[in-house]
């Protein structure tokens, strides 16, 4: 028999999750609605109980052509005439469990490390379960929630190795993630074969049409997936396409959707119209939908943070992912706090961010030490601290962390750094008057994903227009005769920012020629 290990259905026969249904009827749903591969998982029965529901369910799959496996019970596999048994890293091991079976049967292992995929891929294991990924209540001795992030390093390890043992992950996978996992997971070298779920099939009211549901988002790519990057990009590049970017977002005036604090709502707000956006400051999740359906942007922005500010930002991620608007994540502060590092793992966990937006201390908290490698450091507030990275540190680190997190990177500093994890620039513009006004870090964010509404097909250029728009902009009106400080600079920034988009509109370019862009050979 063929394995399809595209849709892995666990069995849980706990009240929590099954409740008072019967378990062969809602595997036999699951399996009619699109599953494609199923594991009885059961710790509690008695070994004549469980091998009578695995005969029964073994009935079910097999006249769909779908392959049984057990959990960790070898001989209730071998009475019930399973295709295979999944094993823990504390069960049978796999050459014994092999010579029980025969050379045909189907044997899987749990892994959560690097060291875990190999050891069990070179002992011959037909597919790897590869997780946790997502903290979840189905499993009481979770060792450690790896992530995305921990998948893709396994995957990776495996890739290295030439390793082709098949691989799902498992932990906390839903429909409102499963795209999301398969995509930020892939390498170059291997991705996953399929997702495993328990809860969001067996826990269904209609497990049918919950499987049904889920295998058809598996077998597209994501809404907000982005394209190819192009193989190169040259400083002439640039410099030719950026005004025709700001040209275009002047005619499109795409809606800039802005979650943010009321200290930045109005600055944001006249930045955008400016620049020719149309903004919309709502913290409100409950009408993320509704505004996600109009073709814009979302910025995130961590700058007051509390759990029910969490609440409606997750579920206006969750809005704008499925709708496919790009989303820009501004974590304020993330490192200053237990509670904001919390904070931005749950959003980081909760959806997809097509661009992250920090400064150095922000972006070394949502690296982690895996990328920052012992370069972790206490933020104070919302400011960068003392930095302590060089510039080929940091931009080696943003080019990581973009390719990781498969989006776009920006730090911010004297030298911003930006990457989509194949193309990496530095941009040396901008002005010191800007870190004198709130804000300003808040609405270049604001900039940034008005331009990525626009232009999808390439967020690194859309993002890098957006930079050199604004910073460009501050410098031309710190040079202003009429600015003396902050409090006149604001005023003559706006002006700027629609002076510039007037000129692009009219097909002059020479403001761009200001731009101090260099693309980065790492």
């Amino acid at each position: 028999m063929k394995v399809d290990y595209s849709l892995y259905l666990v069995t849980d026969s706990t009240k929590a999750i099954l409740g008072d249904r019967d378990l062969v009827a809602v595997v036999k749903a699951a399996v009619e609605g699109g599953v494609t591969i199923v594991q009885l998982r059961d710790k509690t029965r008695e070994t004549a109980e469980l091998i009578r529901i695995a005969k029964e369910l073994h009935s079910i799959t097999s006249a769909h052509q779908v392959p049984l496996l057990i959990n960790d019970r070898v001989d209730v596999a071998l009475a019930a005439g399973a295709e295979g048994v999944h094993i823990g890293q504390d069960d049978i091991d796999i050459a014994s469990a092999r010579k029980i079976l025969g050379p045909d049967a189907v044997i899987g292992v749990t892994t959560s490390t690097e060291d875990e995929a190999r050891i069990a891929a070179k002992a011959g294991a037909d597919y790897l379960g590869i997780g946790t990924v997502y903290a979840t209540q189905t499993k009481e001795n979770t060792k450690t929630v790896i992530g995305t992030s921990g998948v893709r390093d396994i995957l990776s390890s495996l890739g290295s190795i030439n390793e082709n043992v098949k691989t799902v992950c498992i932990g906390g996978i839903k429909p409102s993630n499963a795209q999301r996992v398969l995509y930020q997971t892939a390498t170059a070298s291997k991705k996953l074969d399929g997702v495993a779920i328990v809860s969001a099939i067996i826990g269904a009211s209609d497990p049918k049409q919950a499987a049904a549901h889920l295998k058809e988002l598996i077998s597209h790519p994501p809404p907000f997936a982005a394209s190819p990057s192009p193989q190169t990009l040259s400083t002439r590049d640039i410099l030719d396409r950026v005004p025709t970017i700001v040209k275009s977002l002047g005619e499109a005036k795409p809606l800039c959707h802005n979650m943010t604090n009321l200290v930045v709502q109005n600055f944001a707000a006249n930045v955008a119209l400016a620049i020719g956006a149309s903004p919309i400051m709502s913290n409100n999740g409950d009408e993320a939908a509704d505004l996600a359906a109009l073709n814009g942007a979302l910025v995130i922005n961590m700058g007051t943070t509390t759990s029910d500010i969490r609440a409606n930002h997750l579920k206006a991620l969750s809005a704008y992912n499925i709708a496919g608007g790009p989303v820009l994540l501004d974590p304020v502060g993330c490192g200053a706090t237990q509670a904001r590092r919390e904070g931005v793992k749950a959003l980081m966990a909760g959806g997809y961010f097509d661009i992250i937006k920090g400064n150095e201390g922000e972006i070394k908290t949502i690296a982690g030490p895996a990328l920052v490698k012992g370069q972790q450091t206490q933020q104070r507030g919302v400011d960068s601290g003392t930095g302590t990275l060089s510039g080929t540190e940091k931009a080696t680190l943003v080019r990581a962390l973009a390719a990781r997190e498969h989006n776009v990177v920006l730090m911010t500093g004297s030298t911003d750094y930006l990457s989509d994890g194949a193309r990496t620039v530095a941009i040396r513009n901008g002005h010191a008057i800007l870190g004198a006004v709130t804000g300003t870090g808040c609405t270049l964010g604001t900039t940034i994903a008005a331009f990525v509404a626009v232009h999808r097909e390439d967020k690194l250029l859309a993002a890098l227009t957006g930079i050199l728009m604004y910073e460009i902009a501050a410098e031309r009106a710190a040079e202003r005769d009429d600015v003396r400080g902050p409090g006149t600079f604001v005023p003559a920034f706006l002006d700027e920012l629609f002076a510039i988009r007037g000129e692009a509109a009219r097909g002059a370019d020479a403001w761009v020629k200001g731009a101090k862009v260099e693309v980065l050979e790492l």
